[in-house]
């Protein structure tokens, strides 16, 4: 036995020499490397990557609106009168001239194309559901006593219960908007051939009341648009009407809430809307005398262009 030189050839001359022993020690090595180098790998991993430009990233600040989308400054707050609108790639975003006989088109920044102002400086309240026996006269007569005409978008089941208050409407020179045959919110989505037979049966139901009256507007139930009826509208001459201001009286929150939300945020140019029908709308009725004095003090108040002579 070599019993010579330092510790080391005493520790492992004997297993060197010994080839099993030398395997072994191989394979240990190898094994050492190889997780080494995956210790390696895993911790490249974790560095992120330099970020891209900005550039490459491609976004529209002007794309079409959603209604499923929380209110903003520039977006219709949504409610069941404004509810959810399917996708606007649907729609298409006609905000091209408007047919023959229909008023002189308004930047169409509405959802789906809608239009949501005047146009103008002009302030337009606009009722809906309507007529009804029981809140439309009121309704009507506290605009004659203000001097103030409005836009209609009435139901055209109720058109034909009611024919007397269309006459009425028609006479004191309001303007007269479709707002479907039964108040279908997924009208939107059927067929164009269901849609048109739908717009032209409430059409024909205000026109038995006033053969002549021009109707300019179409607005969709729940401000569902879609594509199928914004292009239906157009083609029979009318103009998608969506709103700007909206004190969601449908929720009854009282004839005070109503008013004030109306009196601050209307301004120029607004388009306002109001019910006349489709539930309790005594609320709406008592908060008109507050809104319609105070807008006549502040805006010009005036009905919706109907394209008639």
């Amino acid at each position: 036995m070599d019993h010579g030189g330092g510790g080391g050839s005493t520790r492992w001359g004997p297993l060197i020499r010994d080839p099993s022993a030398a395997r072994t020690i191989g394979l240990v090595t190898l094994v050492v490397a190889a997780l080494l180098g995956s210790a390696y790998a895993l911790g490249r991993s974790l560095v992120p990557d330099p970020p891209t430009s900005r550039s490459s990233v491609t976004t529209s600040a002007t794309g079409p609106h959603y209604a499923d989308q929380p209110p903003t400054k520039d977006t219709p707050r949504r409610t069941p009168e404004g509810a959810p609108s399917t996708s606007p790639a649907e729609a298409g975003q006609d905000g091209g001239a408007s047919p023959q006989g229909t008023p002189s088109p308004v930047p169409a920044d509405g959802p789906f194309g809608a239009q949501t102002t005047s146009g103008t400086s002009l302030v337009a309240l606009t009722f809906d559901d309507g007529p009804d026996p029981r809140y439309t006269p009121q309704v009507l007569a506290l605009l004659r006593e203000h001097q103030v005409r409005a836009t209609f978008c009435v139901v055209g089941e109720n058109a034909q219960r009611h024919p007397d208050l269309i006459r009425a409407i028609a006479a004191d020179g309001h303007t007269l908007c479709n707002h479907s045959w039964n108040h279908d919110v997924d009208l939107g989505r059927r067929s164009p051939a269901a849609i048109r037979a739908d717009l032209l049966r409430t059409s024909e139901a205000i026109r038995a009341a006033v053969p002549d009256a021009p109707i300019a507007y179409y607005r969709q139930p729940g401000g569902a648009w879609t594509g199928q009826v914004v292009s239906v509208s157009h083609e029979l001459g009318m103009t998608p009407l969506h709103w700007t201001v909206d004190p969601a009286d449908w929720e009854l929150p009282g004839a005070s809430r109503i008013a004030a939300t109306v009196v601050a945020d209307v301004v120029p140019g607004s388009v306002v809307l109001l019910h006349d029908a489709g539930g309790d709308r005594q609320g709406t009725v008592d908060a008109l005398h507050r809104i319609l004095p105070d807008l006549t003090s502040r805006f010009e108040v005036e009905a919706l262009p109907d394209g008639g002579t």
